[in-house]
């Protein structure tokens, strides 16, 4: 029988060998890393941007000394320092150019394995994340809930005169305050229920929340027109409760619209009444329709006879 002997250089390189892989399996997962970083933020005035990754090491092997975390951007590597948030925790703030919509980056981190009193070099790092920056959004409805006609502000960023407020697809009356600010007119749905609003764009629709549409009455005086071509009458409306900031609007139609001639109706606030001429147009017949109150529809009955 024949018997291989290992020579005691051999033993030496195989035992070198095996460390160096038990190494390499430990590198692979002694460190791991976890990205913090929101997939999109709304752009600020500074266009500065925080990056943020949680670093766990799962072996005490890895000498804390050595964890050197790094960010990679359009790339460029970026040193990371510890956050003030906890342990583990890294940031990073980098100024993106004003108007770029997505940014894409990865974390890097290089730290060192110990064992029998040798110290490896090694790596991980994160797959390819990209961060859009978001230049409109919506924050809220001032409220949630009010009755027709009441003026709603939504605030948040990017506005402009194409949007629009809409209630389950029903636009209503939409006015831009400024890029941070719309408000609305709740229009004349039906009461005591919810709808969803949602802010209408060329860019598509974006849900800015629940409004619940809440019953209310509305008085008008005369209950009747009995007009001349070319000459006014007085006709107030009346609400229960003082109107809102921003008053209340009551939009008024008619069906006769060569022969109505009429202002906008708008109940000031802290008012519960305002009075408006109507004057007589072409001599005609119709009506004023005010819908959303009461049972759901107001009518005024008008004539307009010739001068």
């Amino acid at each position: 029988m024949h018997t291989n002997v290992i020579s005691p250089a051999r033993k030496i390189i195989l035992w070198l060998a095996a460390v160096a892989m038990l190494t390499l399996f430990a590198g692979c997962d002694a460190v791991t890393l976890t990205n913090l970083t929101p997939p999109s933020t709304p752009e600020n005035p500074s266009q500065i941007y925080t990056f943020s990754l949680r670093l766990s090491s799962r072996t005490n092997t890895v000498p804390p000394g050595s964890i050197a975390p790094h960010i990679v951007i359009d790339g460029r590597s970026h040193d990371m320092k510890p956050s003030a948030l906890g342990e583990g925790l890294y940031d990073f703030e980098y100024q993106i150019a004003a108007g770029r919509e997505e940014v894409a980056y990865y974390f890097l981190v290089n730290y060192s394995i110990e064992g029998n009193n040798v110290q490896t070099a090694s790596e991980v790092y994160t797959e390819v994340s990209r961060m859009r920056i978001v230049s409109r959004y919506v924050l809220s409805l001032e409220v949630n809930r009010g009755p027709v006609g009441a003026r709603i502000s939504v605030l948040g960023r990017g506005f402009t005169n194409q949007d629009a407020i809409v209630f389950d697809g029903t636009p209503a009356r939409t006015v831009l305050e400024s890029p941070n600010a719309l408000s609305f007119y709740v229009p004349a749905l039906a009461a005591s229920r919810n709808y969803r609003v949602a802010l209408q764009s060329p860019a598509g629709n974006s849900p800015v929340g629940t409004f619940r549409i809440d019953a209310s009455n509305v008085t008008i005086s005369p209950p009747s027109l009995s007009l001349s071509s070319g000459v006014g009458q007085s006709l107030t409306f009346t609400i229960p409760n003082p109107a809102p900031p921003g008053g209340t609007l009551l939009d008024v139609a008619t069906d006769a619209p060569e022969s109505v001639i009429m202002p906008e109706v708008i109940i000031p606030h802290g008012q519960t009444s305002v009075t408006v001429t109507v004057e007589g147009g072409k001599a005609g017949s119709g009506s004023l329709f005010l819908r959303g109150f009461g049972s759901g529809e107001i009518t005024v009955p008008v004539s307009v006879s010739g001068r």
